[in-house]
């Protein structure tokens, strides 16, 4: 067992732990630790505790010192410089005539390097920037870029649903997303209807994907024939969530519509008999 800290440098950026040392640390604690490209400033996202070394990465990097003012205000002013650098690498842009979006941009610590942060459709050939860039800020430049989903999850914004982006706020890591999710759920598979802001499938369509995926097996198909308390029918809706089907019963010249469990479901099978919804036969 180790002792570690979980640390998280910015945003809703993934957290990370970290060897903890003589100092107790508390929860929103703002530290300094050491990562490859140096010290960084974090906050403590979880205070110290033990976990197996197997789940962590070796070697482990360690929290150097809690955060003291002056650290806190070398952020300040870090952050207070990212306008104007964006704002001179945006003229620089245009001055070279890139295809390229600038989204962000963020100083190192140490103040030895500046990072900016793009998308573009294909490939950028940014060697000249880099050094009219490096002319101006004098230090270290280095251009990323990133893809749509990474743009959103930088810029956040407010998702269909009316909350904020899933990326944005609650998800460090991305989720894989596949239209069969979409379709496990019933949903429309207008990309309108299930895209999020960055014009992918929704990261949300991922959440409740294992209780879908049970339930859609369960489900008579959509237009299937099959069998009822009251009588056959055919299906012309599902409930998921309640595990329930809505079926269009044609009995004695009257047609009606009747909800029932899906326990209550027989479908026939391949060779006219009828079949529960676990695949048995209904006279077993």
């Amino acid at each position: 067992m180790v002792k570690v800290a979980v640390i998280r440098f910015k945003g809703n950026s993934k957290p990370y732990y970290f060897a903890t040392g003589k100092e107790p640390l508390e929860k929103g604690q703002g530290v300094i630790v050491e990562t490859a490209r140096g010290l960084e400033y974090g906050i403590v996202v979880e205070p110290e505790r033990e976990i197996e070394e197997e789940k962590t990465v070796s070697p482990l990097k360690p929290v150097v010192r809690i955060a003291t003012e002056r650290d806190e205000e070398t952020v300040r002013r870090n952050e207070a410089r990212r306008a104007d650098a964006m704002r001179v690498c945006k003229e620089k842009i245009r001055a070279h005539g890139l295809e390229m979006k600038l989204i962000d941009c963020e100083f190192t610590f140490e103040g030895n390097k500046v990072i900016f942060t793009f998308t573009a459709d294909g490939r950028v050939d940014f060697r000249e920037l880099v050094k009219d860039l490096a002319s101006v800020f004098r230090m270290r430049i280095e251009l990323k870029q990133v893809g749509l989903r990474d743009e959103t999850r930088i810029l956040g914004g407010i998702a269909p649903c009316g909350r904020e982006c899933c990326c944005a706020g609650a998800m460090p890591d991305f989720r894989k997303v596949s239209i069969k999710m979409a379709k496990n759920q019933g949903l429309s598979l207008n990309p309108g209807k299930i895209s999020g802001l960055c014009g992918r499938l929704m990261c949300c369509l991922s959440y409740e994907d294992d209780y879908y995926a049970v339930a859609y097996k369960q489900m008579p198909k959509m237009g299937s024939q099959v069998g009822t308390p009251e009588g056959k029918g055919v299906v012309v809706a599902q409930n998921m969530l309640k595990m329930e089907v809505r079926v269009k019963i044609e009995k004695d010249g009257a047609m009606f519509y009747r909800d029932f469990p899906v326990s209550d479901i027989t479908k026939k099978s391949g060779g006219g008999e009828e079949e529960t919804p676990d695949g048995k036969n209904s006279d077993e």
